[in-house]
């Protein structure tokens, strides 16, 4: 279950609670005021094929970043002519860097 961050507009109390999605916010855990404000202080990150940090996570260094594209290029080139074709993805010049 997800792990959601609340303030209470009352006594301006801040809190976590983990329920279900579905679920609704539960009352301050202080005053017991119902109507809490939901609070957003991070943002998911998603870790799929280019995306994926590299390193230690999100201090990749420039150099980190070229090493993970240059892993990930030929990877997604192949899928992309097993898809499109050797000629569609030929017009791709990012693609073809040491392809040849």
């Amino acid at each position: 279950m997800p792990l959601y961050d609340y303030k209470c507009p009352n006594c301006e109390n801040q809190f976590e609670a983990r329920h279900s999605f579905g679920e609704s916010a539960p009352p301050c855990p202080v005053c017991g005021h119902v109507e809490v404000q939901r609070l957003i202080l991070t943002a998911p990150t998603f870790a799929l094929g280019v995306l994926a940090h590299p390193g230690d996570g999100r201090n990749a260094t420039k150099e980190q970043l070229q090493d993970k594209w240059a892993e990930e290029t030929p990877k997604l080139r192949k899928k992309l002519v097993d898809k499109l074709g050797e000629k569609a993805v030929n017009s791709i010049p990012s693609l073809n860097m040491g392809s040849e």
